[in-house]
Formats: C-alpha cells, structure tokens, sequence
C-alpha cells in the first residue's frame, strides 16, 4: 500500500522544530536572570516580578517590533547573526523611553523552510542582544509555514517587557522650554529606512553587497547589516542618576516624526544641523538617490539613536556620563516655546 501525506512532505518539519528546542534552551540559559522560572519549552514563559516588591506603584511597559526589510540584506549575503540583535534593540530602546528597566524578551521566527543553520544563528544573535539590553531571553515561537515565505526567507519579529515606578514614567508635561536636547550617537542606519535604501544603493546606483566601499571603510554588505545599538544599560543608568524630562527613540520617521511624541504641545525642538556627526551611509544614501534633505529627515535617523530632553542644568553631566560609557553624546538643540514640532536648522 503506498504511504499516505504526511506534514513533512507538506513542508512543516515537526521533527526538526523538535530537535531546536533544547538547543535555543541552551542559548536563551545564558541570559537568564533571577527572576526567570520557567523558559523555553513550555506553553508560556514564566517570569516573577520580584523587582516589583521594592515599588509602590509598579508598571509594566511592553514593546513589539520587526526587523523589516533589513532581513532582506541578511537573506542576500547569507549572513544571519547579527540580526537578532536589531530584533531586541527595536523593542527594547522604545520601552526604555519609559524608564522601564527591561526584564523578558520572546521573538517570533516564521519560515516557509525551517533550516537549522539560519535558526540557529538568528537565535544566538538574539541572546546576545539580551545579554547586551540585560534582559532575559524566556521564549518564542519558530512556524513553518510552507508556501508563505520565498526559499531562504523568513521574518524575525520581538516582544519585550519592562517594569517602572508609576512615579518615575516621564510625561510630555515635564518639558519646558530652555530645556536642552542630547543626542546619542546612531552605529549607522539601524533598522528603518531600508526600503529605500534598497531601492537607492542596490536597484538605482548598483551596488554589490561583497563591494567595499572606500568612504564606508568596509563592504556595503557590513555596513548595512551594522547592528543597531542597543541604549537600555545607559537609559536605566541616566534615570537613576539624572533628571530626563524625556527621551526619544529615533526610529521610522526621524527625528522629525519621534521628537514629538514625548513633547506637550506648546513646545518644539529646535535642532543644530551639525551639532552632532553623520555617518557617511547617509552622505551617501542621499548624493546617489538625489534625495531631498527633509526627506532624509523624516526617514533615517542620520546620526542620532536617541535624543534626549535634559534641564540645562543637568546637560553637561548627562552628556559627559554618556561619553564615559562610550556612545558618542553631543548637545544638538534645546526646547522653545512654539507649535509642537521640530524645526533642524
């Protein structure tokens, strides 16, 4: 009698899916803090709160996010490692914005084809973004889903929780004006933008990921898949010892589109064009795309991570510890009375 279907033949290698489990255990071990009781392989992570005894008024934030379009360099130069690092950093440099202290990361892999290599490699990039956010890696979930996803593709999205004191979260109402504005170095592009990246470097100029690139000291490849800086031991650092009014997260949209959102609306940022350096991928993103330098603003973050809103008094210490800890900090505006908006000059 011949064999009937089976769910491999269909493409969902539950066998292989089997065999990842205690291996991602191993890796996600090496992150795990006192507070994580139960991790990868059962129905859900358990996590105790036991930092929440110590608060009156404890506060969970959570943050999900992708990687986006960046996977697409990773699916071309085969080079899968790194990119679970953007995966923590794009959740968890937004709920650091709270002043949360991040506690648990899970992330989501979805393939047409499960292969161990690539799954492998993502997940230890993860781990080392957990290691890198002090936050614990407790868990996720791997789907096949044959038929969905091109041969070597995949999508690779994170989720992150973090605890505050009520009392602690920052308020738009907290900024005033003559309250000054830090900005914290970007690696580069990050993880937004890529689109157009793409569609500038690649299909317009094109350019070979294996190419180096003489102004970018390194191939196209290294410098697009340049990990996204992870801020979450230095935030928690800069509540506990500083007065942030507010921080931003610089992300999709730029500075233009991120600024606002932790400011009232009586008040706009005014920015120094120059005040801070710009990593030569953006110079030249835009000299071969002709692009406009108001689209370069409200789509990369063109040199600054994060943006934060300090008192004048307390400026020259933010930024010097900042500087201490090794991320380029640079004093690149200041808080005025106005529409809610950001004007770089």
């Amino acid at each position: 009698m011949a064999p009937g279907m089976t769910y491999k033949a269909a493409g969902v290698d539950i066998a292989l899916k089997e065999s990842l489990i205690p291996l991602f255990g191993s890796i996600a071990k090496t992150t795990a803090g006192a507070h994580v009781i139960g991790g990868v392989g059962g129905f859900g992570a358990l996590v105790g709160l036991n930092a929440a005894r110590k608060m009156r008024a404890p506060v969970l934030v959570a943050g999900t996010d992708s990687v986006g379009t960046k996977l697409m360099i990773a699916f071309e130069t085969g080079r899968h490692d790194s990119i679970g690092i953007d995966c923590v950093a794009m959740c968890v440099n937004d709920i650091i914005c709270h002043g949360a202290r991040p506690l648990f990361f899970l992330d989501y892999i979805g393939s047409g084809k499960l292969e161990k290599r690539i799954a492998l490699d993502i997940v230890k990039g993860v781990a080392r973004g957990c290691v890198q956010a002090a936050v614990s890696l407790v868990g996720g979930e791997t789907a096949q889903l044959s038929g969905l996803y091109k041969p070597g593709e995949y999508d690779l999205a994170g989720f992150a929780v973090g605890l505050v004191e009520r009392a602690r979260i920052p308020k738009p109402s907290d900024v005033r004006a003559g309250d000054v504005l830090i900005g914290v170095a970007s690696s580069g592009l990050h993880s937004n933008g890529f689109s157009l990246v793409r569609r500038v470097l690649l299909e317009h100029a094109k350019l070979k990921l294996g190419s180096r690139i003489a102004e970018l000291g390194c191939t196209l490849g290294e410098e697009l898949l340049r990990p996204t800086l992870i801020y979450a031991r230095v935030v928690v650092e800069l509540f506990e010892r500083f007065k942030l009014n507010g921080l931003a997260n610089i992300t999709g949209g730029g500075v233009l589109e991120n600024l606002p959102r932790v400011m009232p609306a009586n008040t706009r940022a005014i920015l120094e064009r120059g005040s801070w350096p710009t990593p030569p991928i953006f110079d030249m993103i835009q000299r071969l795309g002709k692009i406009r330098r108001a689209e370069m603003d409200r789509t990369f973050n063109n040199g600054l991570g994060m943006v934060a809103i300090v008192p004048a008094r307390a400026a020259d210490r933010t930024v010097a510890h900042l500087r201490r800890r090794g991320y380029g900090a640079y004093v690149v505006g200041e808080v005025r009375r106005g529409k809610r908006g950001v004007s770089i000059r």
